[in-house]
C-alpha cells in the first residue's frame, strides 16, 4: 500500500514539474478547463431546453448539429488563418465569440432563434479548440505529443466534469436560461486570460508562403488523400458522432423517458463520466507514445461499441448507469490518440491546415449524428439507433487497426508518408 501511494505521489509530481517548467502549457490547460467547463453545463440543459419548444428527437438534434455545422465551415480557414496570421488570434477570439453566442442562446423565444445563436456559440468554439491544438502540436515533440495533447484532454474533462453538475443545479433552482449566462461570463473570463497569458508560437518559417502554393499544394493533397489521414479522419467522425448522437442526444432522452432520470441526475451522471475520462485520460496518452496511437485507438471501438449496445438492451436504470460507466470507459481509453496520429503525419508547414481538416471530420459526425441517429430513433426507437451507432463506432476504429500504418518504433514517432 505505501509503495503504491509513493508511486501516485512520484506521478503527481512529475505532472507538477511538467506544468512547473512549461508555462505555454500550464496556461493552455486553465483556459481549456474555463471553455469546457461552460460547454459541460449545456450538456444535461440543452435537450430539455430545446424540448420545452415542443419538438422531436431530431429537432433537438438541431441545436447540436448547428453548433456543429459552425465548426465544420469554418475548421479549414480557421487552420489557415492560424498557419498565417498565428494561434493567438483564435485563442483569444474564440472564447469571446462563444460568449456572444451563449448568451444569446439564453435569450432565445424559439427554436429557430435558438439555431441562430448556436451557430454563433459554434463558431467560437471552433476558433479555440483549432488553435488550442495547433499550440499544443507547436510546443511539443512527436515523443511526448499524445501527453500534451492528453494533459489537454485532462483540463477539457475536468471542465466538463464539473460543468454538467453545476449546469443541472442551476437549471432546477432557476431555469433553463441561466445556465447560458453562466456559461457567457465564464467565455469571457477565459477570452481575457488567454490574451493576457498566451505568447505567440508560430514562427516564419512555420507558415506557408502564397508564392509556394506550387509545393505546398501536393503535400496538402498527399495528407487529405493518405490512407493514414482516411483512416483516422474516419474514427474522429465516430468519435464525434457518438459523443453529440449517442451520448448527448440519444442518452439523456433515453434516461429521462424510460428511467425517470431529471436535469439535475443527468448533470450528476454526465459528470460521473467526465471524471472517468479524466482519470482514464493519463494512462491512455501514455500508452499512446509509448506503444503507439493503435493500441489506444482499437480498443476503444470495441469497449464504446460495447457500451451501446448495453445501454441499447438496458431494461432497469442500474443496467442503464452500467453501461454509462463502460462508455466513459471507452471514450477515455482513444483519448488523445487520434490527434497525435494527425500531428504525426502532418507537415510541419501545414499543421493549421491538417488539424483544420482533422477537426471538420470529426464535425461531420456531430453534425451529422443528432440528426441522422435522432431520425431514426423517431423512425423506430432509442435502443435501435444506439445500436446503430455502436457498429458505425467499431466499424471506423477496426478500419483504421487495418489500414493506418504507424512508425516501428512508438517511442520516437515521425511523420509517416
Amino acid at each position: 500500500m505505501q509503495a503504491r501511494l509513493r508511486r501516485m505521489f512520484d506521478r503527481f509530481r512529475s505532472v507538477v514539474a511538467l506544468l512547473q517548467s512549461n508555462t505555454r502549457l500550464t496556461v493552455i490547460l486553465v483556459s481549456t478547463a474555463l471553455v469546457m467547463a461552460g460547454q459541460g453545463v449545456m450538456a444535461p440543459v440543452l435537450p430539455l431546453f430545446a424540448s420545452s419548444f415542443g419538438v422531436g428527437a431530431a429537432a433537438i438534434g438541431l441545436t447540436l448539429s448547428t453548433f456543429a455545422l459552425a465548426r465544420l465551415l469554418l475548421n479549414v480557414p480557421l487552420g489557415i488563418l492560424s498557419d498565417r496570421r498565428g494561434r493567438r488570434i483564435l485563442l483569444a477570439g474564440g472564447p469571446l465569440v462563444s460568449a456572444v453566442g451563449m448568451i444569446g442562446s439564453g435569450t432565445a423565444g424559439g427554436l429557430l432563434e435558438l439555431l441562430a445563436w448556436r451557430f454563433i456559440a459554434g463558431a467560437g468554439s471552433a476558433m479555440y479548440m483549432t488553435g488550442a491544438q495547433i499550440y499544443l502540436i507547436d510546443i511539443s515533440t512527436p515523443a511526448n505529443r499524445a501527453r500534451h495533447i492528453g494533459a489537454n484532454q485532462g483540463a477539457l474533462l475536468f471542465g466538463v466534469s464539473i460543468g454538467p453538475a453545476i449546469g443541472g443545479l442551476l437549471a432546477e433552482l432557476f431555469g433553463f436560461r441561466v445556465p447560458f449566462f453562466a456559461v457567457g461570463a465564464a467565455s469571457l473570463l477565459t477570452a481575457s486570460y488567454a490574451y493576457l497569458r498566451l505568447p505567440e508560437t508560430r514562427t516564419v518559417t512555420d507558415a506557408p508562403d502564397s508564392s509556394e502554393d506550387r509545393s505546398v499544394r501536393p503535400a496538402w493533397l498527399r495528407l487529405l488523400l493518405s490512407r493514414n489521414f482516411g483512416a483516422v479522419a474516419s474514427v474522429t467522425f465516430a468519435v464525434f458522432l457518438t459523443r453529440a448522437g449517442g451520448r448527448m442526444t440519444l442518452m439523456p432522452l433515453l434516461a429521462a423517458a424510460s428511467f425517470g432520470y431529471s436535469a439535475g441526475s443527468l448533470g450528476v451522471l454526465f459528470a460521473s463520466m467526465a471524471i472517468i475520462n479524466l482519470v482514464g485520460v493519463a494512462p491512455a496518452s501514455w500508452v499512446a507514445d509509448r506503444f503507439g496511437r493503435k493500441w489506444a485507438i482499437v480498443p476503444a471501438g470495441v469497449l464504446v461499441g460495447a457500451a451501446l449496445v448495453a445501454m441499447a438492451a438496458s431494461r432497469d436504470g442500474q443496467t442503464f448507469t452500467m453501461a454509462a460507466v463502460l462508455l466513459a470507459i471507452g471514450t477515455a481509453t482513444i483519448g488523445p490518440a487520434p490527434a497525435a496520429f494527425v500531428a504525426d503525419i502532418a507537415p510541419v508547414e501545414l499543421r493549421g491546415l491538417a488539424m483544420g481538416l482533422y477537426r471538420s471530420a470529426g464535425d461531420a459526425g456531430f453534425l451529422l449524428g443528432p440528426i441522422a441517429l435522432g431520425a431514426l430513433a423517431d423512425a423506430t426507437s432509442i435502443p435501435t439507433a444506439l445500436a446503430v451507432n455502436a457498429m458505425l463506432f467499431v466499424g471506423a476504429t477496426s478500419l483504421f487497426g487495418v489500414v493506418a500504418r504507424e512508425p516501428s518504433d512508438p517511442t520516437a514517432l515521425e511523420p509517416v508518408d
